[in-house]
């Protein structure tokens, strides 16, 4: 299957409960790089006396963000499923403030991607999370792939045929 444009990606992230329920939003997405938004929220409150986004929101965003460069890395759209991310909380969040997160999948073997993102406010100079992470591809085996593209051409040939 293709890779989606942003546009479908976008849409398809808004059947996600999770993303929906945070709010988060996909602003760009381009080869191997993705940037997402998650809207300052009194709900995403760690502590009311504070009005720090809580440490599971900017988590989601991350891991989110890290996906979508994994994606948009793929000649395809394939399942991935995080293995591994580790964030490094730099520095709270600014209460009220919305957060953007971006991220770059610098590796990608057949069966794994490496990603590193960044959480921030206005620029990736200054961030407040730094995350790296690698996610499992489930690409289908060559052997599979095979059958798979020869039940594709069989299909396109009866088309023809028509």
């Amino acid at each position: 299957m293709a890779l989606p444009d942003k546009d479908t990606l976008a849409s398809m992230m808004g059947l996600v409960p999770q993303l929906s329920a945070l709010g988060i939003e996909l602003c760009e997405m381009d080869k191997a790089r993705a940037k997402m938004r998650l809207p300052w929220a009194d709900r995403l409150v760690a502590y009311a006396d504070s009005g720090v986004m809580a440490g599971g929101a900017v988590f989601t965003l991350l891991d989110s963000v890290l996906g979508t460069a994994v994606f948009s890395a793929l000649p395809s759209l394939v399942p991935v499923a995080t293995l591994d991310l580790r964030v490094d909380y730099l520095k709270p969040a600014t209460p009220g403030r919305d957060l953007f997160a971006s991220a770059h999948c610098y590796k990608l073997t057949r069966q794994v991607a490496f990603v590193r993102g960044v959480a921030f406010h206005d620029t990736e100079d200054s961030p407040i999370a730094h995350a790296t992470a690698s996610f499992i591809l489930n690409r289908p085996s060559s052997q599979e792939a095979s059958s798979e593209q020869e039940a594709a051409e069989k299909d396109s040939m009866k088309k023809d045929q028509a």
